[in-house]
């Protein structure tokens, strides 16, 4: 066991586990963050995607031990129910999510895209989400709502 330290959601956070315990079972767990989640465990489908120093990083299969010291955004920190991001806005406004369950990981990978690629085209929003399943078939709606934050944004929107 190890004290690690973090910066979670702007918070300083230290979490007192096994270094190789998943980042995911530290958010979840020890934080009671919930927003990120457990899909298939073995780092393919983006369910538990989290920003690592501004990279979108799966969750699931990252050790404590390798995210020691760094900043790391969750859904939690993207915006409120009060105060939506314009990402999560423009999800609503497209209604680009059925069950949900992928959302988070899709939007956390999406705010990643944009605060490095202000203006994507379809074609980079279609490749930066591509480890991002959603069986839903939500994907031309999902699109659409990134497509529509990344105007927003441009626009002046409060990130």
């Amino acid at each position: 066991m190890k004290t690690v330290r973090l910066i979670v959601n702007g918070n300083s956070v230290s979490a007192l586990a096994d270094p190789d315990t998943p980042l995911l079972d530290i958010l979840r767990n020890h934080l009671g963050l919930m927003g990120t989640k457990f899909g298939c465990g073995l780092e393919q489908c983006g369910c538990c995607m989290v920003l690592v120093d501004g990279n979108p990083e799966k969750s699931c299969g990252k050790p404590l031990s390798a995210v020691a010291g760094t900043e790391i955004m969750t859904i939690e920190g993207l915006g409120t129910p009060e105060r939506p991001h314009p990402l999560q806005q423009a999800f609503l406004d497209e209604q680009a999510g059925q069950c949900g369950y992928c959302l988070p990981g899709i939007l956390i990978t999406a705010k990643g895209l944009l605060d490095r690629n202000p203006s994507p085209s379809r074609k980079e929003i279609a490749e930066a989400l591509d480890d991002n399943i959603c069986r839903c078939g939500s994907h031309i709606r999902i699109l659409r709502a990134v497509e529509r934050a990344a105007r927003l944004l441009r626009e002046g929107a409060a990130r």
